[in-house]
């Protein structure tokens, strides 16, 4: 297992590559996300530095041992640091020459810092940072567009578009991280490309969504998405549901201008959601108004090609919400069940959620809280009988088990069943009475 990165090792060490880099006598500085951070008041999440070395040359001052390949092609070399430092991206200065897939470019070559600033995305993460001297090394106008507060593309935006169709998403989520604004041309150059964001990979449009909906900010996110017309290309099962422009209905009727603002609301209620979660408030009006819900999120998970565990948590948190805001009206053998599952603390918190939002009626909600702070074994006590016992007290197994022990659970949780001995005679008389009743498992 790693270990986990300390931030004062951390910045230590990428001060102590760029003086090694130096030493060996190769300009080099800090560069990208790790600067803007800096100069936005922010611990960078990791470092990055760019030099004028060649990958050969990044990996003899730093020897073989301690260093990896990532992507010499480009320019990229990992090195790796001690326990604690974490590992940094040395790249080589470059200009990217063409790109055929909107990804990834089909040639490189190595330049200087300004040329290599010019090939980024957005001013902001265009910037340079000498950690010996403290200096920012600007080429690109990145100081005044954090100072104005102001997402910029570097250059022709629409030529940085066309070379990772990506920065798009990009762009409304580090507008709305950092609470900027969207540079007018930058913004239009979206709106004009947003179709053609299907071109890039499903994986890397769920990896952008994912920091956009766990992050404080993402109801912001969520609404630069729609205004940049990337939303309805990348959900297009929201159109017609989530429609900021909608004529608003008569009052009493639910529309889609209002399923829009609730769906704001939701997300800005969540308490630092999990990714499924903060998915379920966002889609949780559509699975409302759909045919058949139940292949609503098995169709977006295919789309974005999210993980089984997210497809399915984010399927429960939708179909089960409900349950838990009118719990005190469904049978306690049934709530039990679901505050017993996996993923409960989500589920109750995007209940609650819903709660505050529409102004719901609590008292579901609050009969679960107290059921969940009950002890473990009277929450979820032992069955009173297995399957086992079931064959030990000579009963045919088959399907029809699941239908016994089900029954004897419910009775259990109930307090109509209280002991082994009566589950047992329950059992038999429930054996005796399905023996001549057709049943087949569905």
């Amino acid at each position: 297992m790693p270990h986990a990165i300390q931030p004062d090792k951390a910045r230590q060490f990428a001060t102590r590559v760029v003086q090694q880099l130096r030493a060996a006598g190769h300009e080099a500085y800090w560069a990208g996300g790790c600067v803007r951070d800096q100069l936005l008041r922010l611990e960078p999440h990791d470092y990055d530095v760019a030099t004028s070395a060649k990958p050969d040359e990044i990996r003899r001052c730093f020897t073989r041992r301690r260093t990896l390949p990532l992507a010499a092609a480009f320019g990229v070399i990992m090195v790796l640091g001690r326990w604690g430092e974490g590992q940094i991206e040395v790249a080589t200065f470059r200009q990217d020459v063409g790109y055929s897939d909107g990804r990834h470019p089909d040639d490189v070559v190595f330049s200087t810092a300004q040329l290599d600033a010019q090939r980024r995305d957005f001013t902001i993460n265009g910037l340079f940072y000498d950690p010996i001297t403290d200096r920012v090394i600007d080429f690109v106008g990145g100081q005044e567009d954090l100072h104005t507060g102001i997402i910029r593309a570097i250059g022709d935006p629409s030529a940085r578009i066309g070379e990772d169709r990506l920065r798009m998403l990009r762009a409304a989520r580090f507008a709305a991280t950092f609470d900027f604004q969207v540079d007018p041309a930058t913004r239009a150059a979206v709106v004009d490309n947003a179709d053609r964001i299907v071109e890039v990979s499903a994986e890397r449009i769920a990896g952008e969504m994912r920091r956009m909906l766990v992050h404080p900010r993402r109801a912001l996110a969520v609404t630069l998405l729609q205004e940049m017309r990337l939303l309805p290309v990348i959900l297009p099962e929201s159109s017609g549901v989530l429609t900021p422009d909608a004529d608003p209905a008569p009052a009493g009727q639910s529309d889609s201008q209002s399923a829009w603002l609730t769906t704001l609301a939701l997300l800005r209620a969540l308490d630092r959601p999990t990714f499924p979660t903060a998915l379920a408030a966002l889609l949780r009006a559509v699975y409302r108004h759909v045919a058949n819900p139940a292949q609503l999120v098995a169709r977006i998970g295919q789309r974005w090609k999210l993980s089984n565990t997210e497809l399915n948590r984010t399927a429960w948190l939708l179909a089960t919400e409900s349950m838990i805001r009118h719990a005190d009206q469904w049978p306690w053998p049934d709530i039990q069940r679901v505050l017993i599952a996996p993923g409960i603390e989500q589920l109750m918190g995007l209940a609650e959620s819903v709660v505050r939002v529409a102004k719901n009626n609590p008292s579901g909600v609050a009969f679960c809280r107290e059921k969940l702070l009950l002890p473990p074994e009277k929450l979820d006590p032992l069955p009173l009988l297995t399957g086992d016992d079931l064959r030990q007290a000579g009963l045919q197994p088959g399907p029809v088990f699941r239908v016994i022990l089900t029954e004897l659970r419910d009775q259990q949780l109930l307090g109509q069943l209280t002991s082994k001995q009566a589950a047992l005679a329950e059992a038999k008389a429930l054996a005796d009475r399905l023996a001549n009743v057709p049943w087949k498992e569905h």
